[in-house]
């Protein structure tokens, strides 16, 4: 099973990236974000993106650095504050946008993962997330159906693996990556640590089967975000 593990991002991206391909990318904010690939793919110039991710970067970190070289068509998001750029190409036009309630978003990726179509959810139900969508009445409440997610490539950050591609993620970092790394055709991982004996298997966060590749992650930044405090006179 060695040859899941190459020797850095841009040999294991390698055959994967084209114009106009979905790109689904685990992370939480600025946190347990795959920053070693995501730099791989900016470097690559591959464009006109469909990007699914919880967040949208900042202007000079994570995805941002794809939104600022104009590299995404579609941002698939729910929390996308905090990036300049992202707000700027939204108001001109020069950007589709997608939002999702965080929950949906998550189901939508987990559904994708499993193979599930749609699925019918209160959450948004009379609101503009609700329009175009079919609606449906169980009982007395009224549903929205959502659909399934998936992509052509995700790219997660994991803290461990083994041989076998089996995945452990650490902390805040176990947010949206294992279910990212289940709904598309190829994963990438890049991990903090390789193992070279099998993970324990109940102390596995995602199963070997979901990784193709993976990669020593060269990027470990791991940026947060702070709160500042203003001063009221």
């Amino acid at each position: 099973m060695t040859d899941r593990l190459f020797a850095d991002a841009k040999s294991a991206l390698a055959g994967l990236l084209r114009d106009g391909m979905t790109i689904a990318a685990g992370g939480f904010g600025l946190c347990g974000i795959p920053e070693t690939l995501i730099t791989a793919i900016h470097e690559s110039g591959v464009r006109n993106l469909t990007l699914i991710s919880n967040n949208a970067g900042v202007d000079d970190f994570g995805l941002g650095l794809l939104l600022r070289a104009r590299q995404v068509r579609l941002m698939i998001a729910s929390y996308v504050g905090e990036n300049k750029e992202f707000e700027r190409q939204y108001l001109a036009g020069e950007l589709e946008v997608e939002f999702n309630p965080q929950g949906t978003l998550a189901e939508r990726i987990r559904a994708g993962g499993a193979g599930i179509g749609g699925f019918y959810i209160r959450t948004g139900v009379g609101t503009q997330v609700a329009v175009g969508k079919e609606e449906r009445m169980f009982g007395d409440d009224r549903y929205i159906l959502e659909t399934g997610l998936t992509a052509d490539l995700a790219i997660v950050k994991a803290y461990q693996a083994d041989m076998y591609g089996n995945l452990i993620f650490r902390k805040a970092a176990r947010n949206f990556n294992p279910l990212v790394a289940t709904c598309s055709r190829v994963t990438v991982a890049e991990v903090e640590e390789v193992v070279s004996d099998a993970l324990p298997p109940d102390a596995i966060h995602t199963p070997g089967i979901y990784v193709q590749r993976l990669i020593h992650a060269s990027m470990n930044e791991k940026r947060i975000e702070k709160r500042i405090v203003r001063q009221v006179a």
